[in-house]
């Protein structure tokens, strides 16, 4: 089992920053990619960032240039620091990791982590 475990959610004003953390543990054995992923109410799960263990980073349009992805492969933990925030930016936040169990379980996982909630104030 791989839980994750998403914090850094909340209220924000338009213009403003906010920094989501997302830990990653269980029977990890490696984790080969985190991202974040976004639905707002009535859309869509949509990608907002990945970052592979090498640490190359790919973004959906809409966040380029306003988003940064960075990951602790130590903590096994991956972050995203949101400026320059808009009211679209409002949605459920959640983390998503990629990798191999450990022994004796082996085999690939994808697990997701609860979500947390971003609201962007005009």
């Amino acid at each position: 089992q791989v839980q994750l475990v998403e914090s850094g959610g909340g209220l924000v004003q338009a213009g403003g920053s906010r920094r989501l953390s997302c830990a990653a543990s269980g029977t990890i054995f490696s984790i080969t990619s985190m991202g974040w992923y976004r639905q707002a109410p009535g859309k869509r799960r949509e990608l907002v960032a990945t970052i592979a263990s090498g640490g190359i980073p790919n973004y959906a349009d809409s966040v380029k240039g306003r988003f940064t992805i960075s990951r602790d492969n130590a903590k096994n933990t991956v972050y995203l620091q949101m400026n320059s925030l808009k009211p679209e930016d409002t949605a459920v936040y959640y983390c998503n990791a990629e990798g191999y169990y450990s022994s004796p379980y082996g085999g690939r996982f994808s697990s997701w982590g609860q979500g947390t909630h971003v609201t962007v104030s005009s």
